[in-house]
């Protein structure tokens, strides 16, 4: 008798920025009731399941991952019963739920927080608490992604709190007992509310060194654009972070979520993959994993980079992601023309696949002045970095109305004005669109076996050739823009599948600038 795989193993996951989706009400926020009223469009593209960005009650000094109350969801979105009558319809259309959950940190307006800080002995040691030194400085070198030191002083108990991002984002002491059993109960509440599962945030995050060491430095000589573009880049961060005993505590979540049937539990790694946990073999850790190598390459070589990589741990199940809320959109990243030949790669990859909004559609990012940022990121770093609200602007549904169908409103961030000749209307319409493509292609996954089930074998090509086979599909892929040779590793028969030119003759396959063929060994 064969077991049947798990949904989420090969499945296509569709993330939606509640927020930037659809808005019913022209208040110029996305909400449950717009996303609702999108279901058949997102169903009809070929996913599997959607991953919605946080939808708790939080101030927003990060736009949601800066969680202030668990158990209910944010008003700006709708109520608790429109989050129902959300999950019954995406269930009745065949749509999995996916919350993003952000459990290795809270707000400090979350109650937890106040009564940590104000003393009381049931929570006091719920958050990452440490004496400043005599002189008043913070307890360590640990630095904060978002700039300056990791600690902010609170009176209130004369110490610091450590904070690895926003210092309105005191981190949540996993080595608590109390603390942790909380924060696994807010899952055990999701899904007995029918989630089907949780992407976490910083999942390389949850546990720190009980000791307070400081971390490594970088020796200046080793130190290149990234770490040069951040002082917390400067810095290994192996001691506030990504500890090798965070795997453990992986294991822990991936029981919680288990006790519930047929649930599915994968998790962001920003740091240190390798040693937090990302890429552990099947019966360790979360479900899946995935790292900023693909949201962060710009040609062939990081991406071949990564599969090399991912090569290395052959039973570890990759969460796969090219774009997503944090990061520059993969039309931005690899130009004008790339975005059918960027889809044919990721929807041929191994893994649960995550498409970000918008990218079915071939959406850029879209350049805000300094006045329309919202992200603190972009407000600490421009004009070098704006920050990621260009990834973030609202989805363009309809060419017709001023605010492309979004709302009646303002919007919350400006929309795109190029993004007005991508509207969904516009593509809907149009069969050579990259929306039709993206759902070809998405058509193509589910009705090939290999390129859900099998491994991922590379084979030999010149960049900025891609080429793999999955099983007995060989699927290549030219990222560059001149035309590229290359010698077949055995004869196939081309499968109606692909984007841009590509010509055989005989096992000498010639592809055209930005193209994808696919073939049957």
């Amino acid at each position: 008798m064969t077991t049947a795989s798990p949904w989420w193993r090969g499945a296509v996951v569709y993330q939606v920025y509640v927020r930037s989706f659809c808005d019913s009400n022209g208040d110029g926020q996305g909400d449950f009731a717009g996303l609702i009223s999108k279901l058949d469009y997102i169903a009809a593209l070929g996913v599997d399941a959607l991953w919605l960005s946080p939808v708790h009650p939080s101030p927003n000094r990060d736009w949601g991952y800066d969680v202030s109350d668990y158990e209910g969801v944010h008003p700006d979105y709708g109520t608790l019963e429109d989050f129902r009558t959300l999950t019954d319809a995406a269930h009745a259309r065949g749509l999995k739920i996916v919350l993003d959950e952000v459990l290795a940190h809270t707000s400090d307006e979350h109650p937890w927080f106040a009564a940590s800080r104000d003393g009381d002995p049931a929570r006091r040691g719920w958050y990452v608490w440490a004496d400043p030194k005599d002189d008043g400085t913070v307890p360590n070198n640990w630095l904060s992604v978002f700039g300056g030191p990791a600690w902010a002083y609170q009176p209130a108990r004369r110490q610091y709190y450590h904070h690895k991002f926003l210092r309105q984002q005191p981190k949540l002491n996993w080595l608590d007992t109390g603390a942790r059993e909380a924060a696994l109960h807010v899952l055990e509440l999701w899904l007995a509310r029918g989630v089907d599962g949780f992407r976490l945030d910083v999942a390389n995050a949850f546990l720190h060194c009980f000791g307070l060491k400081d971390n490594p430095a970088i020796p200046a000589s080793e130190r290149g654009l990234v770490e040069w573009a951040a002082a917390a880049n400067m810095q290994r961060h192996i001691n506030d972070s990504n500890l090798v005993e965070n795997r453990a505590v992986l294991d822990v979540i991936r029981r919680r979520v288990e006790a519930f049937d047929d649930r599915f539990v994968f998790g962001e790694f920003s740091e240190e993959f390798e040693r937090s946990g990302c890429y552990l073999p099947p019966d360790k850790g979360l479900h899946a994993g995935y790292n900023f190598a693909l949201l962060l390459a710009r040609d062939a070589a990081a991406i071949r980079a990564h599969l090399e990589t991912l090569a290395n741990h052959p039973g570890h199940w990759p969460a796969i992601a090219f774009s997503n809320h944090d990061v520059a959109r993969t039309a931005t990243r690899f130009g004008p023309g790339s975005e059918k030949v960027m889809l044919a790669l990721l929807f041929a990859l191994r893994g649960t696949i995550l498409l970000y909004q918008g990218e079915e559609l071939g959406l850029a990012d879209v350049d805000l002045t300094r006045h329309q940022l919202r992200d603190p990121v972009g407000d600490l770093y421009y004009p070098l970095f704006k920050g990621r609200d260009g990834c973030r602007t609202p989805m363009p549904w309809d060419d017709a109305k001023p605010h492309l169908g979004f709302t009646t409103g303002t919007p919350w961030l400006p929309l795109g004005p190029a993004h007005a000749a991508l509207a969904v209307t516009l593509q809907d319409r149009d069969p050579a669109s990259t929306l039709a493509f993206a759902r070809t292609m998405l058509k193509a996954r589910k009705e090939h076996a290999d390129l859900i089930d099998a491994d991922l074998v590379l084979l030999d090509a010149p960049l900025p050739l891609i080429a793999f086979r999955r099983g007995g599909t060989l699927c290549v892929f030219n990222l560059g823009r001149t035309a590229m040779d290359w010698a077949m590793p055995a004869e196939a028969a081309a499968l109606d599948l692909g984007t841009g030119e590509a010509r055989r003759v005989g096992d000498r396959l010639t592809l055209g600038p930005l193209s994808a063929w696919f073939g049957c060994l």
